[in-house]
């Protein structure tokens, strides 16, 4: 896949408009891979990203933590790009963060706006891409046809009754996050993921599958769902390699962590974190 340091202009309008799936994938204090889905993220300029925080999350932190992030765009017409950048510095006032706030979506919000403003060098982006949905649809039936040979019948179960449900409902998108060769985090789409049971994730590489393989055996790796309708989850584990099931080779994910993505109240579901008193007001 072609890969260049910069955008086009045609590219810097296509993805401005906050109508569209904006991930990006950070490292944490951990070392380990998160995704988080940034509406906002634009590019200012040619080799410039920003984008807006208008509601606390830790990848705000993560980006300060470990400069490095990967994103990935998809437009409102199906055209992708995909890339990694450096986190520069923040600001809570200036042209920028006025012009954030001063889009529809902040400016007619009756609880908050923006309020500050994150800045990236952009050091790789693939070319535009459209979603490969030929090769989808087949990653996806062979999926579904297999998945059931993947189930695995163990103790605890991460996810529960509505994140199953997520992961497998048809009309959801899903993208795979691990940290790549080069320090950077690499987002590639996976909408044929489906879990087997409540702690495993599994996949065909009929889609992708050049940058799927890639992924080894042990590698920590997120997995992200979402809707439409913004219903989202994130999900980490160890990825378990490929194995055949059912006559179909799948790649196996072990879960052993989930994080509820959406605002108002971002956190952890699993494992449980103790309820603690609250002592400052």
């Amino acid at each position: 896949m072609k890969t260049r340091k910069s955008f086009t202009i045609d590219e810097i309008a296509a993805i401005k408009p906050n109508e569209k799936i904006a991930l990006v994938a950070t490292i944490n204090d951990e070392g380990l891979p998160h995704i988080t889905l940034l509406t906002s993220l634009l590019a200012l300029d040619d080799t410039h990203m920003a984008l807006g925080e208008f509601s606390k999350g830790v990848s705000k932190e993560y980006i300060k933590y470990n400069n490095n992030i990967g994103f990935c765009i998809l437009t409102m017409n199906m055209d992708m790009w995909r890339g990694k950048a450096r986190y520069t510095h923040s600001a809570k006032e200036g042209p920028e963060y006025e012009m954030f706030n001063e889009f529809p979506m902040f400016r007619y919000n009756t609880y908050f706006g923006i309020n500050t403003v994150h800045y990236f060098d952009l050091l790789e982006a693939n070319e535009k891409e459209r979603l490969p949905l030929a090769a989808i649809a087949k990653a996806v039936i062979a999926t579904l046809c297999s998945k059931w040979a993947a189930k695995q019948k163990k103790d605890p179960r991460p996810l529960d009754t509505p994140g199953f449900e997520l992961f497998n409902r048809l009309d959801a998108l899903k993208f795979a996050a691990w940290i790549d060769s080069d320090g950077f985090p690499k987002i590639v789409p996976v909408l044929q993921a489906k879990a087997s049971d409540s702690s495993t994730i599994v996949f065909s590489p009929l889609a992708f599958r050049e940058e799927l393989l890639q992924l080894k055996e042990g590698t920590p790796v997120a997995v992200y769902a979402l809707t439409v309708k913004m219903e989202n989850i994130l999900t980490r584990g160890i990825f378990k390699g490929y194995r055949r099931y059912a006559g179909i080779t799948l790649g196996m994910c072990d879960i052993n962590w989930v994080y509820n993505s959406m605002p108002p109240v971002h956190g952890q579901i699993y494992p449980r974190v103790p309820l603690t008193p609250v002592k400052d007001f």
